[in-house]
């Protein structure tokens, strides 16, 4: 007889004729799948004996699935007969155990628990069986099942996956065992990609077709397994799925997938994560500039979408929108400092990166300093551009939101159109002006209030003024005026006052007033003889400055 059909093969027969002659057998979780399947195959039921190979391998198989490593074993060797396995149900039970276990408590089953039974050493460690354990109960983290799963095949564990979806398991667990299986099958996604790495070079080279091809269907089946919540699946991560999707020649399908999911969680992703590569056929860029623009545009609309139901959202009478401007304004500095790493190609046309930055709305970018410098480092890559195509680039920032810093460079950069340097000095007068103006209107706020505590102190008294010197005090703590301010705005008021007595005193006097103006420098002269002062002839210069030969000057020496 030749049974070339038979599950297991020569080696599955052999153990089957040995139970047949008598003798012992041990059963495992690596031969009983085999076992099983060439007993069904044979036929050896109850009807040819009791407790024939089929009872015993049905008994072991259930000691086996209340064992979470000889399931992985059992359901290991399914794979070879998988047919057999399938029609006994012996994948779905593998797969229902494993999935039970990922599920609950692992410390259940897998790690043991201290109890009457375990024995404490002098030490203080403890012995389970025979096995040195630390006395510290052992936390065991969500993820330990992981590492066993990634050595199945892939459609193996693709049913796991979703059995364990099924049983309620967390998105974010999921998306863990995905990414873990992913870089330990998809030997290109666990490099960082850059133009002038040979190794990665070499390393996309060396990828046969058979290989490229089981990949690819291993990539896109991952990317459908991904759990759709956002924020569940590492941006980074999805970022090096597309771009080995890109290097692999993935579905169109596939790829647009992973750019709808970059687009919805882009806030969280980093400027070195953009700097895809350009692995198409007709490269014209460094990097991959087309993709970055429709990972935006998918942003855009669901950033556009998620604000027109939140401001449609009303409590309390006001509209909750504040909150949906902040992943706007990080998307809005990633892709300037995108636009800054990718400037500097001389293959960059002007239209992809118009493009690129008029995405992002004005009011997403409380400075235009990033703006500026992607555009100062673009007009120096690009030097032969038309005056018209500056203007243009330059149309893309504002210059009334630069900062001090920024506004200094670029009244200083030369790259930078005339018009756009004049707006950039104009804007910077015109704040000064402001700073100065609300200076100067906070100085006579100050002096108002302190003109106005004294009269109310000298109409008052001492009891009125108090409530004032209050109101005074939580004004002066509103605009931030120290002690030693108001002490010495104090001296001030005191100085003019002494000065504005000393000045009604010689001014009472007689010649008062020639004494004063002496002292300013001034000289007086009367026309008339009674020394009336009708009309008074004032020069406003000492007399060692004028001219000794100055006909005025001889005439009143004469004349005195």
């Amino acid at each position: 007889m030749k049974l070339h059909d038979i599950p297991g093969g020569a080696k599955a027969f052999l153990l089957v004729a040995k139970f047949c002659y008598g003798v012992k057998l041990e059963l495992t979780a690596l031969n009983v799948v085999e076992l099983r399947c060439a007993a069904e195959y044979l036929r050896m039921t109850e009807d040819f004996g009791n407790g024939n190979l089929i009872m015993q391998c049905e008994n072991f198989l259930n000691e086996v699935f209340g064992n979470w490593t000889d399931s992985i074993k059992a359901l290991e060797t399914c794979e070879g007969i998988l047919c057999y396995a399938e029609e006994l149900h012996i994948v779905s039970r593998c797969i229902n155990s494993l999935a039970m276990k990922a599920c609950s408590d692992p410390s259940l089953f897998s790690w043991p628990v201290s109890g009457p039974e375990s024995m404490q050493s002098s030490e203080g460690t403890e012995f389970w069986n025979g096995i040195h354990v630390s006395s510290r109960s052992r936390k065991v983290q969500e993820d330990w099942w992981f590492e066993d799963v990634s050595f199945l095949r892939l459609p193996l564990y693709k049913r796991l996956i979703l059995e364990v979806g099924s049983r309620g398991m967390k998105a974010d667990i999921i998306a863990g065992s995905l990414i873990h299986y992913a870089r330990r099958h998809l030997p290109l996604l666990g490099r960082q990609a850059s133009n002038d790495d040979r190794t990665f070079s070499a390393l996309v080279l060396n990828v046969s077709a058979s290989s490229e091809v089981d990949q690819r269907g291993l990539l896109e089946e991952i990317v459908e397994l991904l759990p759709h919540q956002k924020g569940v699946t590492p941006t980074k991560f999805l970022i090096r799925l597309l771009r080995t999707s890109t290097i692999l020649h993935a579905s169109f399908l596939c790829q647009e997938n992973l750019e709808k999911r970059i687009g919805a969680q882009l806030e969280q992703a980093a400027i070195e994560d953009l700097l895809i590569p350009n692995m198409g056929y007709s490269v014209e860029t460094l990097y991959d500039i087309d993709c970055i623009q429709r990972i935006l545009d998918h942003f855009m609309l669901v950033d556009r979408n998620g604000n027109d139901c939140i401001l449609t959202r009303v409590e309390d009478g006001q509209l909750m929108g504040s909150n949906s401007v902040a992943p706007l304004t990080m998307v809005a500095n990633l892709i300037d400092g995108y636009l800054a790493e990718v400037a500097p190609d001389v293959n960059l046309k002007l239209p992809k990166f118009q493009s690129l930055a008029a995405a992002i709305p004005d009011f997403a970018r409380p400075l235009d300093d990033g703006i500026y410098r992607a555009i100062d480092i673009y007009l120096k890559a690009h030097h032969w551009l038309t005056d018209s195509e500056r203007e243009q680039i330059c149309r893309l920032m504002n210059c009334q939101k630069l900062s001090l810093e920024a506004s200094t460079h670029a009244a200083q950069n030369e790259r930078l159109p005339l018009r756009v340097v004049v707006q950039v000095l104009f804007f910077e007068q015109l704040r000064l002006r402001t700073s100065v103006a609300s200076w100067l209107f906070l100085s006579d706020n100050i002096e108002n209030s302190h003109n106005i505590s004294g009269n109310m102190a000298a109409l008052g008294g001492t009891n009125n003024a108090a409530p004032y010197d209050n109101a005074c005090t939580t004004e002066n703590r509103a605009f931030g005026i120290d002690n030693n301010m108001k002490e010495r705005v104090s001296e001030l008021e005191k100085e003019c006052l002494s000065m504005k007595e000393e000045l009604d005193k010689l001014v009472k006097t007689k010649g008062g007033w020639n004494m004063i103006l002496k002292k300013l420098g001034l000289r007086i002269k009367f026309k008339n003889s009674e020394q009336k002062p009708s009309k008074l002839l004032i020069n406003s210069k000492p007399d060692r400055e004028m001219s000794s030969t100055s006909p005025l000057m001889n005439e009143q020496q004469r004349t005195s």
